[in-house]
């Protein structure tokens, strides 16, 4: 399973896996399932939908639809999530369980991002659920920022960990948690301390770029995700914690697609679309850090090891052969513009089993 890096720049790596994304519904399906289904092998997909995926049985029709958008001839899986509400019973995590295609339980707070009105308003409404969750071993899968208004929305996460987190931590020490997108350094350095059961999901975004690229020379709708980039020094330590070789830390793109429109407007959604190139974003990141031999355990062993699932036996190779990303790509019926758009890569995907 050891990655292959020959003199000639080919990197032939385990086929990898996606461990934070966003699929959508309806004709987004159709763009948003072959695009994550031509280089990964698995997804595990949020369920923040209008409305959400809040029980097994919703998952497992969701999961049927998503099912029927993939690529023909494609084993791409999709790994289900349910929603945490205040409301969440008990029993609906034996259910979870018991079904064999729910993976996880998400917890977003109460209007923290996209489609998250639903979400939890205390996480102490939740303890039954994750006492549960902790018993039977089904991960929970954390949005760690606050919500408070007077919070300024750099510091959400910090605050979330202080606040929140520890306490989880604390309550449940035997519960797996990961911290999703974590885009600050004491996010990085709280899930290096932590136990066994702690993990975190690093995106593309926020390997790639800091605030200035948000903000300086302009507002550019396009980068504007939830966590919101953070400071040149929290990049840093993001890449640290993304190339130092950790089994803690793994793959998450957060590829999250909005129309165009509804990026570019007086109240512009957050997210950013990745997955048109996340595992070439990926190998810029890891190339730039000089830590190439270091992606097969970030992108395709450490992820299915917390999950408990089996690393995949396939192969992935990519060449360094620079190609420049679409300025625009479909998303259903409309356009959207993806995360890097018009930019240059350095590593491109030549082979790989990626439908079959």
């Amino acid at each position: 399973m050891s990655t292959t890096l020959d003199a000639l720049s080919i990197l032939t790596i385990t086929r990898p896996d996606d461990w934070h994304l966003h699929l959508r519904d309806g004709p987004a399906l159709r763009d948003t399932v072959a695009d994550a289904a031509r280089h990964f092998a698995r997804a595990i997909v949020m369920p923040n939908l209008a409305p959400p995926v809040t029980t097994t049985a919703q998952a497992g029709v969701y999961r049927q639809r998503i099912l029927t958008a993939r690529p023909e001839g494609s084993d791409w899986q999709p790994l289900m999530v349910l929603y945490l509400t205040d409301n969440t019973p008990p029993d609906e995590i034996d259910r979870a369980v018991s079904s064999g295609f729910i993976h996880a339980v998400k917890y977003y707070p109460a209007g923290a991002t996209t489609n998250s009105d639903s979400g939890v308003t205390d996480i102490k409404n939740a303890y039954g659920v994750l006492e549960r969750m902790e018993k039977l071993g089904l991960p929970l899968l954390l949005h760690g920022e606050v919500t408070d208004q007077h919070i300024d929305i750099f510091d959400r996460e910090a605050v979330f960990i202080e606040r929140t987190l520890a306490p989880l931590c604390t309550q449940f020490p035997r519960l797996k948690i990961v911290l999703e997108h974590i885009t600050t350094a004491q996010g990085a350095q709280f899930v290096a301390s932590g136990g066994d059961n702690i993990a975190a999901t690093i995106t593309p975004q926020h390997l790639l770029y800091n605030r200035n690229d948000l903000l300086a020379g302009g507002i550019r709708p396009h980068n504007y995700c939830l966590p919101i980039l953070k400071r040149s020094t929290h990049q840093q330590a993001l890449i640290e914690a993304a190339t130092g070789g950790s089994g803690k830390f793994f793959l998450g793109t957060d590829s999250a697609p909005h129309p165009q429109s509804k990026k570019e407007s007086a109240c512009g959604c957050a997210g950013c679309y990745s997955h048109h190139g996340a595992i070439e974003l990926y190998a810029e990141v890891f190339d730039r850090a000089n830590a190439l031999d270091k992606l097969e355990g970030f992108a395709s062993h450490f992820g299915p090891t917390f999950y408990g699932l089996p690393i995949n036996e396939k192969k992935l190779t990519l060449r360094r052969s620079p190609w420049q990303l679409p300025a625009t790509t479909q998303l259903g019926d409309d356009l959207m513009v993806p995360f890097y758009a018009s930019e240059t890569l350095q590593w491109a995907v030549v082979d790989g089993e990626s439908n079959g």
